[in-house]
């Protein structure tokens, strides 16, 4: 026998999508290309353009960075060959036949998008671009971004070499959940060989929450830049391609969606239910979802959280096992739903067991009585 148990819950959160499309077009973006994501429900809050193939310069270096970090290992020695220290653009300043490590690169690739970085780091795991390039395709086609080609690791103009402003952002979530990729991408300032490298990504040090993530540029693709920030628990994802404001447009689709949206959050660090169970060494039993729940909403939305459990548990159950599950609707509809699972094992009180006939009466039971809970019947 299952019930429903009705928690309503008084959130204000500020959320309107027709708001930010509205202001962003009043604001008129310089780019080209944009958009604007929520990091952690993928949530579309803002595009432009979003699915034009284009060129993207540098920000190209995050799929290269994740790929190395992936299969790499960031303590390993690579000596530089002479042709790698040589590539055109921007520059790390590599010295031929020294050695750095993986990590080492990643921090130049990274924060002065070293085009002799991305060279050493393709070269030495591949042993030349076109074979890392076919990873980083493969890459691509795993994350679903299925507007993209990639030619090179450092994002030198290519005719065929191109993404979407939607790809790069699906691109930058995925990476920004990398614990080694979203350090480097965060850090305003590193030393490398008594070389001191300034992250070229201002919003590290001029807008609030900023984390990270790429800046980029050629004559061709103009000034391309994908841009991550986190304030309240939600984490948003920028990117603007061929934008010659690129940093007035960030701070401002940033700025309308984190005022504008909010995250309402169910995990097992914040959404704990105490459940009775009977023959236990304890008469209750702590219940969490199994995965976390975020969901975006708005301001005049009613919250109604349901869960869905047996009436009484019993003693024996384990850590992880499913109890029943968590269903969270807004405005009366279904938006999520997860299932709830014990905290820990369940262990049984051998001097508080039920024999089956007290089993059978609390079933019974069970079902004719209602459930309250805070003195409110549900």
């Amino acid at each position: 026998m299952k019930k429903l148990i009705s928690l309503m819950l008084c959130i204000c959160f500020v959320i309107c999508l027709p708001a930010v499309s509205a202001r962003a077009d009043e604001y008129q973006l310089s780019a080209q290309s944009a958009i604007l994501v929520c990091a952690d429900t993928g949530d579309v809050l803002y595009e432009k353009n979003a699915d034009d193939k284009m060129l993207i310069a540098s920000i190209t270096k995050i799929m290269t960075a994740i790929i190395v970090i992936e299969n790499c290992d960031l303590d390993e020695n690579i000596r530089i060959k002479p042709e790698w220290s040589a590539v055109e653009g921007s520059s790390m300043y590599l010295k031929p036949d020294e050695y750095y490590t993986v990590s080492e690169l990643l921090t130049g690739l990274l924060l002065v998008s070293g085009n002799d970085a991305a060279t050493a780091l393709a070269c030495s795991m591949c042993g030349d671009e076109p074979s890392f390039a076919v990873k980083m395709n493969e890459k691509a086609k795993e994350l679903g971004m299925e507007n993209s080609s990639f030619r090179n690791p450092h994002g030198l103009d290519d005719p065929e070499h191109y993404s979407t402003a939607r790809d790069m952002a699906v691109l930058a979530s995925y990476c920004m959940e990398n614990e080694q990729f979203r350090s480097i991408v965060s850090t305003s300032c590193a030393t490398v060989k008594e070389q001191t490298y300034v992250n070229h990504n201002r919003l590290l040090r001029e807008y609030e929450g900023c984390i990270g993530v790429k800046t980029g540029y050629t004559m061709a693709a103009g000034r391309t830049l994908v841009s991550c920030a986190e304030r309240n628990g939600m984490r948003l994802v920028c990117v603007t391609l061929n934008a010659p404001d690129d940093w007035n447009d960030h701070r401002y689709l940033l700025d309308t969606g984190f005022e504008d949206y909010r995250m309402a959050a169910y995990s097992n660090n914040n959404f704990k239910v105490s459940l009775d169970v009977a023959s236990a060494t304890n008469g209750t039993a702590d219940v969490v979802p199994e995965n976390d729940i975020k969901i975006l909403i708005k301001p005049e939305d009613e919250i109604d959280v349901k869960l869905e459990a047996p009436r009484i548990l019993f003693a024996g159950g384990i850590k992880g096992e499913k109890v029943g599950e968590i269903h969270v609707f807004v405005n009366g509809e279904l938006a999520a739903s997860e299932n709830l699972v014990y905290t820990e094992n369940v262990k049984q009180n051998n001097d508080r067991g039920l024999s089956v006939q007290e089993r059978l009466g609390r079933w019974f039971d069970s079902l004719l009585r209602p459930y309250y809970i805070s003195g409110e019947q549900k």
